[in-house]
């Protein structure tokens, strides 16, 4: 049975039913990011929403947290599709997918950034060929100078640090960011070490876990 939600039912309850409200929150109203927007998991929604200010009517924000794994569905994009941008005129063994979006996109001469939000040791470690790591120049570049709509591909390990990512940009206007579905883990294609002396490149089975989230 699908929880009711009303003024007085907390963030614990709704997280449990909602897992993507999380995220979806955050994406509309900016809340549940930090310390200073964050809230308790005992708050219930009528106070978030007094202590963030939130005008929206009690309906709009329901359908918000609704919505949320819907929304969340739609930033997804398959590796296989991922593959078939970075690779479009390469024979591969990664490319077996017919992707109306990606085969637009090809057409269209696009490019996809390929970004990648792990730590530097991950990096280092092993990381996609042609993806860009994720330092703190480059996300503040891109929130202040790239196009709302530029299309960019983000991927973490499992795909979770990824999404926090791709819902943190899409929450400050950006429209066409997408996350790699299942990260790493779901990738099957090759990986390549960074030109960073002295390395072995040695990759290991992946884990969300450490060292971030």
């Amino acid at each position: 049975m699908s929880l009711e939600i009303r003024t007085s039912t907390t963030m614990e309850e709704i997280l449990s039913a909602y897992p993507s409200a999380k995220l979806g929150l955050f994406r509309r109203y900016h809340i549940g990011g930090c310390t200073a927007c964050g809230y308790q998991p005992t708050d219930t929604l009528e106070q978030v929403m007094g202590d963030h200010n939130i005008s929206d009517p009690l309906e709009a924000v329901i359908a918000c947290i609704l919505e949320s794994r819907q929304v969340e569905a739609g930033l997804q994009i398959l590796p296989t599709a991922v593959a078939a941008a970075l690779k479009p005129k390469q024979e591969t063994r990664l490319v077996d997918v017919s992707s109306p979006e990606v085969e637009a996109a090809l057409e269209r001469g696009e490019s996809w950034p390929l970004i990648d939000v792990r730590s530097p040791e991950e990096w280092v470690n092993g990381h996609i060929p042609g993806a860009q790591f994720l330092t703190l120049e480059l996300k503040f570049e891109a929130l202040d100078t790239w196009p709302k709509d530029t299309r960019i591909v983000f991927y973490s390990n499992v795909g979770r640090r990824s999404l926090e990512v791709a819902s943190y940009f899409m929450a400050y206007g950006f429209t066409n960011v997408r996350n790699m579905a299942g990260g790493l883990e779901a990738w099957s294609g090759e990986l390549q070490a960074s030109n960073v002396p002295p390395l072995t490149v040695e990759v290991s089975p992946i884990n969300d876990r450490s060292p971030g989230p």
